[in-house]
């Protein structure tokens, strides 16, 4: 599916709203002018780890710059659970690191 991709839930940092093992549909977003929604979960670049990506919810936004009249965000992500890594650690997270929201979730069938 075009604009849409699919990551498998390997860590519990977004426990109990998303489990191991879950599958999720990503609506891929690009460069927007307009800001992430608040309290939705996205796909995120590792601030710290290249090619690593991450579930987080948003929880604050902030512009950053304005450039040519368009405004530049930043963010602030935590995961659900309690011990996850996130921006209590690494800080404000750029838009251009804000890889996709998710859509939904879905379980994969078995094939018999």
């Amino acid at each position: 599916m075009l604009g849409f991709s699919t990551v498998k839930v390997s860590g519990s940092s977004m426990s109990p709203t998303f489990m191991p093992n879950d599958w999720l549909l990503i609506k891929k977003i690009g460069n927007s002018s307009h800001p992430l929604k608040i309290h939705s979960v996205y796909l995120i670049a590792d601030p710290e780890r290249p090619g690593i990506q991450l579930l987080k919810r948003v929880k604050e936004v902030e512009i950053d710059e304005v450039i040519g009249g368009k405004a530049q965000f930043t963010y602030w992500f935590e995961g659900d659970h309690p011990s996850s890594t996130d921006s209590r650690k690494w800080g404000w997270v750029k838009q251009e690191q804000v890889l996709g929201k998710v859509f939904l979730r879905y379980r994969k069938g078995k094939i018999n």
